[in-house]
């Protein structure tokens, strides 16, 4: 497997910010502007606000957001390497489409955890013009989300997750189609693991030990019993109950410890193929797990008759 270095060919953040850009359209992004050590324009990136104006400018000058906010507290990502996943969930699709990459509304993708922030159904979108549905337990983050769909008047499905130990069980109904799912799981098993994981990024990128928790978050959105692997674990054994419903489902992978018990217990299931995709930005190199129940055969055709 190549581990890459560089966002992937299609994402417009592949040669960095272009702050004049994002001031010309944000001028309130101004006020965060700092100078790096080298000289170059940048922002605090250990500044929550900072960060939420910079998304904010990032999301209007490049996706046509003009309104964009999320509460205090709740995770605030970052577009570049976010965006990054939809791309290549892009590319994972034109597989399965004759090597054309599918854009429009009939295609539909489902984001398990979709957050205040709904930043994957608004860069995708923007990017492809895919159907959205984004899944939370929060009661919080749906608001957020509404109200985001709300004064950009766009045709998001927001569904609440009610019961903390499913994840697909009671929101993907016996008439939806998804040709893929995706998610950001919480990658942490408790809030304590979360804060030492902050801090020991801090101390790699050399800027020292840090109280806040990366990019904000909720509880839901870092961490929970088990972390990740069991949350996927989770994730998998659900999956077989909609097998006919998705084409792929997928999720990011935080820990690539995790990708060889993850592949035991895909293993023990009925699926059809399952990928590995690595992505990378910067020196971080990251990467989603994609599995499907149907065999190569019945993709192009399910792609077609998802279409009608």
């Amino acid at each position: 497997m190549t581990t890459k270095t560089k966002l992937h060919p299609r994402n417009q953040h592949s040669r960095g910010y272009d702050f004049e850009l994002l001031m010309a359209q944000t001028p309130e992004l101004e006020a965060f502007m700092i100078q790096s050590p080298a000289g170059q324009a940048t922002i605090d990136f250990q500044d929550v606000q900072a960060v939420r104006m910079l998304n904010r400018a990032l999301l209007k000058a490049h996706y046509d957001i003009d309104f964009w906010d999320i509460p205090a507290g709740y995770l605030c990502p970052p577009i570049p390497g976010r965006v990054d996943y939809i791309h290549y969930l892009a590319d994972l699709l034109a597989g399965s489409n004759n090597q054309e990459i599918p854009r429009g509304r009939h295609i539909k993708a489902l984001d398990i955890g979709t957050g205040a922030s709904l930043v994957y159904p608004l860069t995708g979108q923007s990017e492809y013009g895919w159907q959205f549905t984004g899944v939370d337990i929060d009661a919080g983050a749906i608001r957020s989300a509404r109200q985001i769909c709300k004064f950009n008047k766009l045709a998001i499905t927001l569904r609440r997750q009610s019961k903390p130990e499913n994840i697909f069980r009671g929101v993907i109904q016996p008439n939806d189609v998804f040709h893929v799912t995706m998610c950001n799981p919480p990658f942490h098993g408790s809030i304590e693991k979360a804060k030492k994981g902050t801090q020991r990024k801090w101390a790699n990128l050399g800027k020292g030990r840090s109280a806040k928790l990366n990019f904000g978050g909720q509880n839901a959105e870092l961490w929970c019993p088990g972390g990740e692997i069991k949350f996927l674990a989770r994730m998998v054994e659900q999956s077989m109950e909609f097998a006919d419903q998705c084409l792929w489902f997928t999720s990011l992978v935080s820990k690539k410890d995790n990708l060889q018990p993850l592949g035991r217990i895909i293993g023990k299931t009925r699926v059809a193929d399952c990928e590995v995709v690595e992505m990378a930005q910067g020196q971080k190199t990251s990467r989603f797990i994609a599995w499907t129940y149907m065999k190569k055969n019945r993709r192009s055709s399910f792609v077609k008759k998802a279409r009608t």
